[in-house]
């Protein structure tokens, strides 16, 4: 049986805003599953819907067999949620917030504080359990979330950018901890990032969400292999657009894209770089910086949606920025 199994999911608002246009994917049992792509690109929405926090439009899904439109209760009971915000009490102790985790998961108090000791060994809290959260760090407190998802031992665990505002040792810890977790107990894992380094490193599979869509759904090695072996970044002092149209019917050269000040040229094989330089210089190209490198997730990025996600990002940000902006003046 499929862990998680989604058709056609969608979610349309009120005011007729689309936020998810008709997804599909399915999750074996012990995979780590990612999704990846901009903020407001639907991921969180998605997991939103899956994990019965928000009514679905259309389609269907289901988690370990069970409908979630049918059985939402049922749902519940088997899943691990860690939202982006974190949802533990700083007024409490660490080992309090679990405890209470776990009863209002109906666990009785010897069990949840059995289990309560032991995540805190888990994620190396032990030393902390009896401080107030109020005074952990940004890192304590999202493992401390990590294993309030935990309490109730569930069979699949949502997490939603669960590295969000990091630091980068941090994050590497954080992802050590889900490592584990689906080694030791053959969990499933779904998690949403914007970090495609991460999802590379940690996902068995990555779907790449834009505007409401899967654009690409692969294995992380599979979908950089699919736009080429290599990428060359070249930045001439002549005509970019003249350089593009000479090389671009060369044997071995991929999509070629202009990006910012250069042009990303797909290498179907390495071979063809010597060709690409030798066209250049024979037709007097004055070449002023040139790499070539593997492909990257941001470089399938690229390919599918047409702009880095870094990008992206800054176009959302600035776009939030100036909304917040117009209301202030209002």
């Amino acid at each position: 049986m499929k862990s998680i199994v989604v058709k056609d999911l969608a979610k349309r608002y009120s005011n007729g805003t689309e936020a998810v246009k008709g997804i599909s994917f399915e999750l074996e049992k012990g995979e780590i599953f990612g999704m990846v792509g901009p903020n407001g690109a639907g991921k969180t929405t998605t997991i939103k819907m899956i994990t019965t926090l928000t009514t679905i439009t259309s389609g269907d899904a289901f988690v370990s067999g069970i409908d979630v439109k049918k059985h939402p209760e049922k749902v519940r009971r088997i899943i691990g949620m860690v939202p982006q915000d974190l949802s533990v009490d700083d007024d409490l102790h660490g080992f309090e917030n679990l405890v209470l985790s776990g009863k209002l998961y109906g666990m009785d108090t010897k069990l949840a504080v059995k289990k309560a000791n032991m995540l805190l060994d888990f994620f190396d809290l032990t030393e902390f359990k009896d401080k107030d959260v109020g005074s952990y760090s940004g890192g304590m407190k999202k493992r401390l979330d990590l294993a309030s998802g935990l309490m109730h031992e569930p069979e699949v665990l949502f997490l939603d950018e669960p590295t969000l505002g990091l630091d980068t040792q941090t994050r590497s810890k954080i992802w050590d901890y889900v490592k584990r977790l689906n080694k030791e107990l053959n969990m499933t894992i779904l998690v949403t990032t914007h970090y495609l380094e991460e999802a590379d490193m940690l996902c068995n599979r990555i779907a790449i969400v834009d505007f409401g869509k899967i654009v690409a759904l692969d294995k992380p090695s599979a979908l950089k292999e699919g736009i080429g072996n290599s990428v060359m970044m070249v930045k001439v002092k002549n005509d970019l657009e003249k350089t593009k149209k000479l090389i671009e019917n060369i044997d071995g050269v991929g999509e070629i894209t202009m990006y910012k000040e250069d042009l990303k040229v797909t290498l179907k094989r390495m071979e063809v770089a010597p060709a690409i330089l030798e066209t250049m210089y024979s037709n007097k190209i004055t070449l002023e910086r040139l790499s070539i490198k593997e492909p990257s997730l941001d470089d399938v990025f690229i390919h599918y949606t047409g702009a880095a996600l870094r990008d992206r990002e800054e176009k959302t940000d600035s776009m939030a920025m100036r909304r917040t902006m117009r209301r202030m003046r209002q």
